[in-house]
């Protein structure tokens, strides 16, 4: 599989593009527009868009909804070492929905960007595949 993109909406392009690059190590591909912007992270695309009249991916639907950035569908991050990622992102003052979920197959937890969509971050249980 090539690259995969994933679109989500925020309310401030540059805030998002800020905590993506800080905190998530992604380039910026693209910004043509104070409303869209595309971020690169390996072969993972982030394409952000800010909700607005103006077309696009933020534009408002045909019966009348708006884009909106929040949700519970998120991409997911697998991390080394849970635990000092979580510590690091809260010393830079990051936002997160819960502590850290233990499981069965491994530990998550999830951190909102700054227009509060979700981020999970994983750590697989060493005898998980």
């Amino acid at each position: 599989m090539g690259t995969v993109n994933v679109r989500y909406i925020v309310d401030d392009v540059d805030a998002a593009i800020g905590f993506y690059s800080e905190q998530f190590g992604f380039e910026v591909v693209m910004h043509p527009a104070p409303t869209f912007a595309i971020l690169a992270r390996g072969e993972l695309r982030l394409l952000l868009s800010a909700p607005s009249g103006a077309g696009g991916g933020g534009q408002i639907l045909p019966d009348g909804r708006r884009p909106e950035p929040g949700g519970w569908n998120r991409i997911q991050f697998e991390v080394a070492d849970l635990d000092a990622e979580v510590e690091r992102l809260r010393a830079a003052g990051a936002e997160f929905r819960s502590d850290i979920v233990r499981g069965v197959g491994g530990d998550q937890v999830l951190v909102d960007d700054p227009s509060g969509n979700a981020v999970e971050l994983f750590q697989r249980h060493s005898d998980s595949r």
